[in-house]
């Protein structure tokens, strides 16, 4: 290869406009659904999870502010970070004419991927939370679906439908019904939808866990139609921390945690015995923690044989299923790289994290050269590439 090939980035980040839901719900559910409001803000702290509070200012800094119920989400600079210095990136409020078009109007995103040598984005939501938690914590279940059917209409026609592939759609699911959820992925599938969200510890928000049974409609339906479910960091509403009181750099370097944990569930939950399909992605997880976990997982199946694992529910080594259904996400983490054998080349994909304080846009290229230094044209096609193609059902080459 003469140049390093096109990224497709598996994971990016909507910040949704203002018209979605007032445009996009029916009409008769507009006047209790999401809207825009501009307010004067005080203080804002981060509670976890993609939950804030905050308290309101008339003199304070102006941000616009998603309204739901008893809900008021304020727009914040460390989400729509692109085009600000890192020191600038900070949790200030602010409005969609401060941020960068690219963060919510889908022909400028377009534009901002291909100038950062990416062909293929795959957005996670925002105001819905990383698995559409928000719509699932309102007490209104009927408006609730209403409103995770009207985003994924607008993610597949007005997001992606005219990016020319660019854009990959990226769905919700109501959490609260398996039925449902798994209406929801079919509905979307017979439409070229390959990806939903999902959270990486569903018992953190009060729901069932991989164990119980309850997901297995969804499990199937995500199985038949080739669906990868998507779990972000912070899918639970909940980051790793040591104290109320530890300081944001504690949460923010153990973020990985999570998706260790729910991969250790995933291994020995048998559901990628009984779903052999199933596809399955840490999004923004990173990848340096793979190895010893994929040791320490097969060492407790083959040491503690008495008690674990040889039950009939995990009858291989847990590390046969992570490399048959599991994919790793990273965007800057040369330890895993490194441990590419370990980890497999057929597991690995790449992120750009547009338009988070992580993200490496513009330079997704160059941090992407230096990750790969000295890896063979077919590594390199893999990770920024190939494996994101079979892991989405793309078709591309």
């Amino acid at each position: 290869m003469s140049d390093l090939p096109k990224i497709i980035s598996v994971d990016d980040h909507i910040v949704e406009p203002a018209h979605l839901w007032q445009t996009w719900l029916p009409k008769k559910y507009r006047e209790h659904g999401p809207r825009v409001e501009r307010r004067g803000i005080g203080e804002i702290r981060h509670t976890g999870g993609g939950r804030y509070e905050q308290t309101f200012d008339p003199d304070g800094p102006m941000a616009d502010c998603w309204v739901f119920e008893d809900l008021v989400y304020v727009h914040k600079r460390h989400v729509a970070g692109v085009g600000f210095s890192r020191e600038e990136m900070t949790m200030t409020p602010m409005t969609y004419d401060e941020m960068r078009p690219g963060c919510y109007d889908p022909a400028e995103r377009t534009k901002d991927m291909l100038a950062n040598h990416v062909d293929g984005s795959l957005s996670f939501p925002t105001f819905p939370r990383f698995c559409g938690q928000t719509f699932t914590e309102n007490s209104d279940r009927e408006l609730g679906l209403e409103c995770i059917k009207a985003y994924n209409n607008y993610m597949v026609e007005e997001w992606c439908g005219d990016s020319n592939g660019v854009l990959i759609p990226l769905i919700i699911v109501p959490l609260w019904d398996a039925e449902l959820a798994a209406a929801e992925v079919r509905r979307n599938a017979e439409r070229g939808v390959r990806a939903v969200c999902f959270s990486e510890i569903p018992a953190h928000l009060g729901l069932p866990s991989i164990h119980s049974g309850f997901w297995d409609p969804f499990f199937q339906a995500c199985e038949e139609t080739s669906t990868v479910i998507n779990m972000h960091i912070g899918s639970s509403s909940r980051m790793p921390a040591t104290s109320a009181d530890a300081p944001d750099g504690v949460a923010a370097t153990l973020s990985f945690n999570n998706s260790m944990t729910s991969l250790a569930d995933w291994l020995f939950s048998g559901k990628l015995v009984q779903f052999p399909q199933l596809k399955l992605a840490y999004s923004e997880g990173q990848i340096g923690w793979l190895p010893y976990l994929l040791e320490r997982a097969d060492t407790v199946w083959e040491e503690h044989r008495a008690w674990v694992g040889r039950d009939g529910i995990t009858p291989e080594p847990p590390s046969e299923y992570f490399r048959r259904n599991v994919f790793g996400c990273f965007f800057k983490d040369y330890h895993g790289i490194a441990s590419r054998d370990v980890i497999g080349i057929d597991n690995i994909t790449f992120e750009t994290d547009y338009p988070h304080t992580d993200s490496t846009w513009p330079e997704s290229k160059t941090v992407a050269e230096k990750h790969l230094l000295g890896l063979s044209d077919e590594e390199k096609y893999k990770i920024l590439r190939g494996n994101a193609i079979r892991m989405l059902s793309l078709d591309r080459v």
